[in-house]
């Protein structure tokens, strides 16, 4: 090799055309490999951007659950409540229907009571139904209390 080619090949690593000619290239070729295309990027952006919305959806869908869970959760404590002070009342509540509304964590819960006869005969079944202030179900429980 002469000085030159030396001093090319110190430089870059390789002689400019003959050395890309050895690895199967030719120098517009070779150019291209440093890059993406225009076409390659915008793929690339819209991959990106529809899995960007995809995880947007999965997100709303979370937050949504999760206000649905929790409504449930609160719906669920203030039926339990209720069915606590039915069973440790020392009078039993009256057979029928009763109604009423709470406030439990901040808010309003419209309940309904049902006390009706058990099967076994020395049994009262209380079933408790709790719904939300727009009227959607948020928690039920049926529970047995010895009668006296």
């Amino acid at each position: 090799m002469s000085a030159p080619d030396r001093h090319a090949v110190a430089e870059h690593g390789f002689t400019s055309s003959r050395r890309s000619a050895e690895h199967g290239f030719t120098f517009p070729r070779r150019s291209a490999e440093y890059g993406f295309t225009l076409i390659e990027l915008m793929v690339a952006l819209a991959v990106f951007s529809i899995a960007a919305l995809a995880l947007l959806r999965l997100e709303g869908a979370t937050l949504t659950s999760t206000g649905v869970l929790a409504d449930r959760t609160i719906g669920q404590i203030v039926a339990r409540n209720l069915a606590v002070e039915a069973l440790t009342d020392p009078v039993a509540p009256s057979f029928g229907e009763a109604r009423g509304r709470e406030e439990n964590g901040g808010r309003k819960w419209t309940w309904t009571r049902r006390s009706v006869r058990a099967t076994d005969l020395n049994l009262q079944q209380i079933d408790i139904a709790v719904t939300d202030d727009a009227g959607r179900p948020a928690g039920s429980l049926t529970v047995f209390r010895a009668l006296q």
